[in-house]
């Protein structure tokens, strides 16, 4: 494994793929398998073996612990030690989809998934793709995002076979992502759950469903010095393409002028469809003005972007924080390693 020289298959969707997806997970193998939120690198989460090779095929740390994927809520039992009213809740509300909980594990889930931890991170994906492996293999399935760690997550197979070409068994090919950002995080171990990572399932709909939570203070800031990593994706600087990602908050008249004034043809702007005109370097848009979901869905793949074209440096407008604005925010901070230019 430490040479990296696997020969890695690239599969469709067919039954026949599928079943030798589920096939090297049992055996211990590697596999990207998509999901709807974005690829992710797959090994069965019961064999602390196989998922010490995610880490090593992804450069992870280890203290930055792994999301556990199940096909069905009964999937669950053996893996924790309870499920509160609350969270059953939450999964009859938000499962199958992009929401992740965090519960007490059980003795079954290894300390390689949980870095020793001892809770364990669950989530039941609606990618028909992702659940039929899961069912085939007969398995719970470890997965963090299936790119080198600190990178763009993947939304298509194609930044998986970028990144981890001879690193990995398989990549199976299930199209571009629909989400395109990781599974919302909540800790449900405590008195009150606490987000952890905002995603598509908002803050505000969990809210809906179990009344008041807590708002991790590490959302919208860097982790503080010794502080316990308890979700993927709380990191310092995370989801980074090669570019250098700079945010701009200020209006539209302040953005313009100071992207305009920069200089260098390898400058571009990731901003709004509105913006495009008002901007002479080449950009990449998020979508219509301040429409969260678009840009949610856009910014991993425009991420990937960029650095196909070349560019060194990334103006990007900072968006509201509403709904699945701050699932928005939270990335590019990380991107940018919360490098923001206030105007």
């Amino acid at each position: 494994m430490s040479e990296f020289n696997k020969q890695t298959k690239l599969l469709s969707t067919t039954k026949e793929d599928i079943q030798t997806a589920a096939k090297i997970i049992k055996n211990g193998g590697l596999v990207c398998l998509p999901t709807e939120t974005v690829y992710g690198l797959g090994a069965n989460a019961l064999n602390g073996e196989a998922v010490l090779n995610i880490f090593k095929a992804k450069g992870r740390a280890n203290d930055n612990p792994l999301i556990v994927h199940i096909a069905k809520f009964d999937d669950i039992k053996p893996l924790v030690k309870s499920v509160s009213e609350k969270a059953k809740i939450l999964a009859q509300k938000f499962w199958p989809g992009p929401l992740t909980m965090i519960f007490e594990k059980s003795s079954l889930i290894p300390d390689e998934v949980t870095c020793k931890m001892d809770t364990v991170a669950i989530r039941m994906p609606s990618h028909k793709v992702a659940r039929a492996i899961i069912e085939e293999s007969g398995l719970p399935i470890a997965a963090p995002s299936a790119n080198i760690s600190g990178g763009v997550s993947p939304v298509t197979a194609e930044h998986c076979y970028a990144d981890l070409k001879g690193r990995v068994d398989a990549v199976v090919d299930g199209g571009e992502c629909e989400v395109g950002l990781e599974s919302t995080v909540i800790l449900m171990v405590g008195d009150k759950p606490r987000l952890l990572r905002p995603g598509f399932v908002t803050a505000e709909q969990i809210s809906e469903q179990i009344g008041e939570i807590i708002i991790d203070d590490a959302i919208l800031n860097p982790l503080k010095k010794g502080q316990q990593v308890l979700s993927p994706g709380m990191k310092y600087k995370h989801y980074s393409p090669s570019a250098k990602v700079i945010i701009i908050d200020a209006d539209d008249e302040k953005y313009y002028s100071y992207v305009n004034q920069s200089q260098g043809e390898d400058v571009f702007a990731l901003c709004y469809d509105e913006d495009v005109e008002h901007i002479n370097k080449k950009c990449l848009t998020l979508g219509k003005h301040f429409d969260n979901e678009s840009a949610a869905n856009r910014l991993f793949y425009n991420l990937h972007q960029f650095d196909l074209m070349g560019a060194k440096v990334v103006f990007a407008r900072l968006p509201k924080t509403d709904g699945v604005g701050l699932a928005v925010v939270n990335r590019l901070l990380r991107s940018a390693g919360f490098e923001v230019i206030k105007l």
